[in-house]
């Protein structure tokens, strides 16, 4: 299974499947009721990118300079990562949704578990740290359980560039090796396109000793944003979005202002939406580039799609299967495999989706087939037959995206849909329910 490949596969342990919750008997909890049957109209406005702003974000320890970045969700991921940099010393002020960070008090190598339990994107943090002081210890951090995380090409990666790393106690510690103040540039091949490794790599060498080049590196959107952030701040790197990454090491780094890219998930989520509830919607800001693989898919099941530079307008007719595999980019995202699983419950046919990132990212399917949905599991693929109508029934998302799924699955399902696992959802979607609603859903968030 090719866990690493992807863009979620950032941290460093192997987590236990863990099945879908079943609601809770007796005991009222958070939830969001969502009517079923009402069609969408207008324009969704799209947040920043969450898996890119969090990487971002520990970019500003590589300087002591102040980083201000714009178009910062305003998530409960985000607001953990605010609280790890802060107990590193970092200044993080936040207005609206611009984020600024300055690091020139940088004391702290190690945050606590506490902090980076449930956060995965806590371990970017051992890169810069390495860079600024010599050394970082890392706890292993949690996240959605939805299958092994492998850390080895982390590992490989700070070994390369000639850090001493070991892995004792659930904790990654890396120093730098005798009394070198810099680590040294090196020539590093990838086992498979890991989006975590090919980040931490490029935020340990932006500030070695010589040249790094990173090949079968990963592709995606969140690693051209990270790079284009980095070149920004005096980094000198060429080749982010192929294969080929090469990195000359520069002394130092400066403080800078830059833009968080739109989050391609979020606005994955909302055509789907407007697709599975047979509506014309209008989507931005996107980068349409972002999201070939979807588009294509989408057009594949009826949907029509108009796109004017950031925008996308879609106008679903109706939708017939499709067959999905998730891949590294520029393939069908797994972040997108749930909600677009959602979608063809209710398309004619049977589709196929297959899921070749996560072995564990089918806990979804359980939850769907309480709504009506008439799906058979065959090991990580998972056979769709379509139905006319999904029913509302109680439902709990497992992980954020399959929260997500969850949520479409309502729009279109005849009654109330009840879900729980909001913790999960507000990880990844800003005022999710409020965006809707203000395109003609009727979603309630209620407290208990």
């Amino acid at each position: 299974m090719g866990s690493c490949c992807q863009y979620d596969s950032t941290i460093c342990f192997l987590e236990n499947m863990l099945t879908a919750a079943p609601v809770s008997q007796g005991i009222s909890k958070p939830h969001l009721d969502v009517e079923g049957g009402l069609r969408l109209s207008g324009e969704i406005t799209v947040s920043g990118a969450k898996n890119s702003a969090l990487v971002l974000m520990t970019a500003a320890l590589l300087t002591q300079e102040a980083v201000n970045l714009e178009n910062v969700p305003d998530l409960s991921d985000i607001e953990g990562m605010r609280k790890i940099l802060t107990s590193l010393g970092v200044r993080v002020n936040r207005t609206n949704n611009s984020l600024t960070l300055k690091a020139d008090k940088l004391f702290h190598c190690q945050p606590s578990y506490e902090l980076v339990n449930g956060l995965r994107a806590s371990f970017f943090c051992i890169g810069p740290l390495l860079s600024r002081l010599g050394k970082a210890q890392i706890p292993l951090p949690g996240g959605c359980r939805i299958g092994a995380r492998p850390v080895d090409e982390h590992i490989k990666g700070l070994k390369a560039l000639g850090a001493l790393v070991n892995v004792e106690h659930g904790v990654v510690s890396a120093a730098m090796r005798g009394t070198n103040q810099r680590l040294k540039g090196n020539y590093l091949l990838l086992d498979c396109p890991s989006v975590g490794a090919t980040e931490t790599v490029l935020m340990a060498a932006v500030l070695a000793e010589g040249k790094t080049v990173i090949d079968n590196a990963a592709q995606e959107p969140e690693v051209q944003d990270l790079a284009q952030l980095l070149n920004t701040m005096g980094a000198r790197i060429v080749g982010a979005g192929t294969k080929t990454i090469s990195i000359e090491g520069v002394e130092k780094l400066h403080g800078c202002n830059y833009r968080v890219i739109p989050d391609r998930i979020e606005a994955g989520t909302f055509l789907v939406a407007a697709a599975i509830t047979r509506s014309k919607l209008k989507v931005s800001p996107v980068v349409p580039e972002h999201l070939s693989a979807v588009l294509q898919k989408l057009k594949d099941t009826g949907c029509k799609l108009e796109i004017h530079n950031e925008s996308i307008t879609i106008s679903p007719e109706s939708i017939h299967a499709v067959d999905i595999t998730t891949q590294p980019f520029p393939g069908f995202p797994t972040d997108l495999q749930a909600p677009f699983m959602a979608l063809l419950c209710t398309a004619k046919g049977t589709s196929v989706v297959t899921e070749k990132v996560y072995e564990n990212r089918m806990q979804h399917v359980a939850e769907l087939q309480r709504m009506g949905a008439a799906i058979r599991i065959q090991g990580n693929t998972a056979l769709i037959e379509g139905v006319p109508q999904l029913s509302a029934a109680p439902v709990v998302g497992s992980d954020l995206r399959a929260a997500a799924a969850m949520v479409l699955a309502g729009l279109a399902a005849k009654g109330t849909t009840r879900i729980e696992g909001l913790n999960h959802l507000d990880r990844g979607y800003e005022a999710l329910e409020k965006k809707l609603n203000n395109v003609g859903t009727h979603i309630i968030r209620r407290a208990n």
